[in-house]
């Protein structure tokens, strides 16, 4: 290696785009671990709407940043942001090398940046008030309140739009003022992904969650935690809630999951080319592209 720095390898893209797959095989070829950058499938029991590695892929690479906290207990930005750098610094004591995969870019930034969030606590009783308001009256207040804040959060992210407005309310700044950054002593090299089917990914594996069991496991989750829990209102487990519930049939809900999901991996590629400036692998031969670029990088 070149650089005495430690060496961060970003593989990043939007929904579907094979991340999972190629970071396995990057992972094996490179005797790595994966740190897992995907800001649902830090929960426990959330594992089909969020299309979470199997057992049998963990069984051949070991990730991190996986089931982190029950859904009823949601990690704020800061806490993840600390378990992982916390976690990537130990890998790297082992070899000096980490691999990152993941689609949500404020996350990857986070880490990759230095990202400072805001240190306010959560704040129990304002939250609560802000779950019964709702999410669309709280992304109004968000988009009138905090419009740059609002560009960079889903509409139906009812976590990170509340963490917003408990911010703004308790100090009276946004929380994009705020935020500062303090980047890492890394050398990073970003991979992107984004196969031009991409639209045609995204139908495939929709269907595919729901036979693979997305209604049984938000009916699981909504008799444990309640139809209330926050991260039941995020695309697909909204969805099957709504067919459990018998307003929706399930090929409505396939239709309107995959729709929500193409609209979502177009935010992401925007934040990806906007925020990011990864070396994006073509579609013939992706893994023998990105091992090239990284050995081309290490020297």
């Amino acid at each position: 290696m070149c650089s005495t720095k430690p060496f961060i390898i970003v593989l990043l893209g939007p929904t579907a785009s094979g991340k999972t797959e190629l970071g396995i095989d990057i992972a094996e070829e490179l005797n790595l671990d994966i740190h897992n950058i995907d800001s649902r499938q830090l929960y426990i029991g959330m594992n089909i709407g969020t299309a979470k590695p199997t057992k049998q892929q963990i069984k051949r690479v070991k990730h991190h940043l996986i089931d982190l906290r029950e859904p009823s207990n949601p990690l704020t930005f800061k806490e993840f942001q600390k378990q992982a750098l916390e976690s990537i610094e130990q890998n790297l004591e082992k070899n000096q090398m980490a691999l990152l995969v993941g689609g949500s870019g404020l996350y990857l930034k986070a880490i990759t940046c230095g990202l400072q969030p805001s240190a306010v606590p959560p704040i129990a009783h304002l939250r609560t008030q802000l779950t019964e308001i709702g999410q669309n009256e709280c992304y109004k207040l968000l988009k009138s309140s905090d419009p740059n804040a609002a560009r960079r959060i889903a509409s139906a992210d009812a976590i990170r739009t509340q963490r917003a407005l408990e911010v703004l309310y308790a100090t009276g700044q946004s929380i994009t003022q705020q935020e500062g950054s303090k980047p890492p002593p890394w050398q990073i090299l970003e991979l992107g992904l984004d196969p031009i089917n991409l639209r045609e990914r995204i139908s495939v594996r929709t269907k595919q969650l729901y036979r693979n069991g997305l209604i049984p496991e938000t009916e699981h989750l909504s008799n444990v935690y309640s139809s209330e829990l926050p991260l039941l209102k995020t695309i697909g487990y909204s969805e099957a809630l709504k067919v459990i519930e018998g307003s929706l049939t399930i090929k409505n809900a396939i239709e309107i999951t995959t729709r929500r999901t193409h609209q979502f991996a177009k935010r992401q590629r925007t934040w990806f080319r906007k925020q990011h400036n990864p070396k994006w692998l073509k579609d013939e031969e992706p893994l023998r592209e990105a091992l090239s670029l990284i050995h081309s990088s290490l020297g």
